[in-house]
């Protein structure tokens, strides 16, 4: 099987210092656990921004400097976050891709968040799918529940999105799919052909999920964004910490980390 890809998810918009006292927050902390998270295997780094005081914000000035300081220190594939925070609009979520990453993700659907809706509107996801495209980024197309995998499927075949397309199975968010094995056997079976595709198990389903999608030729999203602890009770000491054990678990599995440079080779993503 192919070179496993692991995405370091390290911050996201919800977690606070307080819960998880290694988050990073500022550009430098960024750009640091992201050098940190490539040498312990990870090929993608996915960003969200902060503001000085742990506010998210999708602020492009914010995260041209997290950019800037990923890119200073390593040579991961960067993929900007056009999720946000719950409640942003979607002119504040879609500012970061100006800035022209490699990547960026794309939620195809609305989907229920904790105590909150998480708000796509078909519109909104075409005009996001057209920006990705016309700053040149590769969609990540980001599936919560099922519908949203039928939808992008129907978006392939209109050409709304380009192919091959890369999903990446968000599983165990509470008001969505669950993090179970067979939540995840179904979104594979549904996968257009040529896809490839990544998990991100939330909470203590990002290990078993993890694992089984080392076995089934996917790949893996890790970090504090997803899950806070290395084993129940035990907070991670850091993203890399994460990373470091899905790679080796994928060395034992006879899929060792793939490098920056091979994960663009199997993303289609040009050279750096």
């Amino acid at each position: 099987m192919s070179p496993l890809i692991i995405t370091a998810a390290l911050t996201g918009a919800e977690i606070s210092k307080a819960d998880q006292p290694a988050l990073p927050i500022t550009p430098e902390e960024i750009g640091q656990a992201a050098a940190e998270c490539v040498a312990a295997g990870a090929a993608i780094v996915h960003l969200h921004g902060r503001l000085a005081d742990g506010t998210p914000t999708q602020d492009a000035a914010v995260y041209r400097e997290i950019i800037a300081a990923v890119r200073a220190r390593c040579d991961a594939i960067v993929q900007v976050s056009t999720g946000g925070a719950v409640g942003m609009t979607a002119t504040e979520r879609l500012a970061p891709v100006a800035l022209r990453p490699e990547m960026a993700t794309l939620s195809m659907g609305s989907v229920n968040f904790g105590n909150d809706v998480f708000l796509n509107l078909p519109a909104d996801i075409e005009a996001f799918a057209r920006a990705i495209a016309e700053h040149g980024a590769k969609a990540e197309l980001e599936i919560f529940d099922a519908g949203m995998i039928a939808t992008a499927k129907r978006w392939l075949a209109k050409g709304l999105l380009a192919s091959p397309a890369h999903f990446d199975f968000v599983l165990g968010v509470p008001g969505a799919m669950p993090g179970t094995p067979e939540a995840l056997m179904y979104l594979v079976s549904q996968l257009p052909e040529g896809a490839t595709w990544t998990v991100a198990g939330i909470g203590p389903a990002q290990l078993t999920l993890g694992t089984m999608a080392i076995a089934l030729g996917g790949h893996v999203r890790v970090g504090f964004e997803d899950n806070l602890y290395f084993r129940k009770g035990e907070l991670a000491v850091s993203n890399a910490q994460l990373v470091a054990r899905i790679a080796a678990i994928g060395r034992l599995m006879e899929r060792p980390a793939a490098t920056p440079a091979q994960a663009r080779a199997l993303l289609g993503l040009p050279a750096r």
